[in-house]
């Protein structure tokens, strides 16, 4: 996937056509409380980033959207508002062929669609198309912690990638949210969830370990809900991924944070990227960010990549 173009202006008449249209209308699958067919893991092989002829030096990037509670407003910002500076972003700053793919996590324990996995995209339209597939739940279980570790097992067991596989340079993986992860998922579990037809219960840091072979993930705590500055949150996040945790006190410049940070680890300087940005924004971006060191991802011979 992800063979079609990114333009701006196309964007821009579908920014201009959701105006008019609700959030489920947007999100048709609002309506009907389901789960996409085509956003639906049950039996998932790989989802696949592939280089073309439009993008012969395709860059992954995962991006995975919590959809429980206040949470499930970032989808709408995004589609709505925020394409544009995703997408504009990383191709002014060097990322000249990314391809992103739009998914969703909840709770696996209470909510009837806790992993929603969407494709790799490039074009206006298949982005727009995929992100609005998205079914907004906005349930979750109220106990602190949500299914983060099912996007770490989609992009170290599911996601076939040709910037790793071709080139040894790894894609990015960012999760989204406002609390911690579960520590585990049972087997029966990821039976209903996945189809896998047997085996045992995964474990958080073991798909996160799978994860991080293929990409540099990220954790995007959004420091605005009733876990805002919580110790207990932020410590856990900090303790698993370090500098990858990245605080952000403002959930409308989620867009600019995926795009810079992939535009920093990559090279672009962390002032020229928060220039094009208004200065509410940029202070955001610089705050999140200030505990990344410039050389976080360094190429060694070869062109591999190495944290």
């Amino acid at each position: 996937m992800g063979y079609a173009r990114w333009s701006s202006d196309a964007y821009a008449h579908l920014r201009a056509s959701y105006a008019t249209k609700s959030g489920d209308d947007i999100f048709t699958n609002n309506r009907s409380r389901t789960i996409a067919p085509e956003m639906n893991p049950y039996g998932l092989s790989f989802r696949e980033s592939r280089d073309s002829e439009a993008h012969p030096n395709s860059l992954a990037i995962s991006v995975f959207l919590d959809v429980t509670g206040s949470m499930g407003r970032i989808p709408e910002q995004l589609i709505r508002h925020k394409l544009g500076s995703l997408m504009d972003t990383l191709t002014g700053h060097g990322v000249d062929s990314p391809q992103i793919l739009f998914s969703a996590i909840g709770d696996h324990l209470s909510d009837s669609a806790p992993l929603q996995v969407g494709q790799f995209e490039s074009g206006t339209q298949e982005l727009s198309a995929c992100l609005s597939s998205i079914f907004i739940e906005r349930g979750g279980g109220g106990q602190n912690m949500e299914s983060y570790l099912l996007a770490w097992l989609v992009g170290g067991r599911h996601t076939s990638i040709d910037c790793f596989e071709k080139r040894g340079e790894k894609g990015f993986l960012f999760t989204i949210g406002d609390e911690k992860s579960w520590g585990s998922v049972e087997a029966a579990q990821l039976q209903h969830i996945m189809g896998y037809p047997e085996g045992s219960s995964i474990r958080a840091e073991e798909v996160l370990a799978q994860a991080q072979r293929l990409y540099h993930v990220f954790h995007i705590h959004v420091n605005e809900t009733s876990y805002r500055d919580n110790p207990d949150v932020i410590g856990y996040w900090r303790n698993l991924l370090g500098e990858r945790l990245l605080i952000l006190d403002d959930h409308n410049a989620i867009a600019e944070l995926i795009a810079s940070t992939v535009a920093v680890c990559r090279g672009a300087g962390l002032d020229s990227v928060a220039a094009a940005f208004d200065a509410n924004t940029a202070g955001h971006i610089r705050r999140a960010l200030v505990n990344v060191p410039a050389d976080i991802v360094s190429t060694t011979g070869k062109g591999f990549i190495r944290l």
